[in-house]
């Protein structure tokens, strides 16, 4: 499986090279923009502090607090082997592992799958209903079969929900979270800004790159594109991301290449992004005290 997760992006990324002009992509990247560079960069950056806040509301409400630098620097660690190793899981697994003080390793687990489902949840709360207005009354060219596409993933989405609510460590987070004071609406909050921030990172690498996205683009077609990472046989992401941008691009009116070389610009600066992490791999965790 781990060679099928290397081979499968590899090949994937050739395909892409020859099908969305490479050569175009990669003239693309060496004349991009700084500002726009350092504006995606930052907010990659922005976006992985309060992922790591969100976190930790998550582990407070479950009974395993920890500080804030804390959260933020094994939320870097994890980053950066979810970047490195196949799969896009395994920094996840080393968070919990790391957080998890003797006999709540159970805890620690629930907190991260509740941080990793949120992070979706947001994530579709923009994109159906984006979705649903730009096949409305949007200008993006959409093929006839996408409205089916649509409602299929719709009642795909509910059903997984349903199945999740159904699994006691699920609903024991859920209740935590609701009950604990002041801490849904915090939630929320940093939701939302973490989805603003990854799109608005996504659309600064495009800018960088000489690609304007309009908003309809940016709430529907990032989405779909930073989705395409979820599929487990890659190294975070990579194939899977450049091929539905440069599938997605021409419905913005943009070519083929121009999705490349903008999903390929963000991927290289999701890594740079993540290098703080390695300065603390080879730390051991930091234990609360007691």
């Amino acid at each position: 499986m781990t060679a099928l997760r290397l081979i499968i992006p590899l090949l994937l990324l050739i395909v892409v090279w020859q099908v969305a002009d490479g050569g175009q992509a990669l003239a693309r990247i060496a004349a991009a923009d700084p500002a726009w560079i350092g504006l995606a960069f930052a907010a990659l950056h922005g976006q992985t502090v309060l992922s790591a806040l969100r976190w930790r509301l998550m582990s407070e409400a479950l009974g395993q607090p920890m500080t804030a630098g804390r959260a933020v620097r094994e939320y870097y660690v994890a980053q950066i082997v979810n970047q490195t190793l196949p799969g896009g899981v395994i920094g996840d697994a080393a968070r919990a592992a790391r957080a998890a003080s003797p006999g709540t390793l159970r805890i620690a687990a629930a907190a991260v799958v509740a941080d990793r489902a949120a992070g979706q949840v947001a994530l579709m709360a923009v994109l159906i209903p984006g979705l649903a207005t730009s096949l409305a009354i949007g200008r993006l060219h959409w093929p006839p079969a996408t409205g089916l596409l649509l409602g299929a993933g719709v009642a795909g989405l509910a059903a997984a929900l349903v199945a999740m609510a159904r699994a006691p460590v699920v609903r024991r987070t859920v209740k935590a979270v609701l009950s604990a004071p002041g801490h849904w609406p915090r939630q929320l909050g940093l939701s939302v800004a973490i989805v603003a921030l990854n799109l608005a990172a996504f659309a600064a690498a495009a800018r960088a790159t000489g690609t304007a996205l309009t908003p309809e683009s940016v709430v529907t077609l990032i989405p779909l594109i930073l989705t395409a990472m979820l599929i487990p046989l890659s190294v975070a992401g990579w194939g899977w991301r450049e091929g539905a941008a440069a599938a997605l691009f021409p419905l913005a009116g943009a070519a083929p290449d121009a999705g490349l070389a903008a999903s390929a610009a963000f991927g290289a600066l999701m890594l740079a992004a993540a290098m703080p992490g390695a300065l603390w791999l080879t730390r051991p965790a930091l234990r609360p005290p007691g």
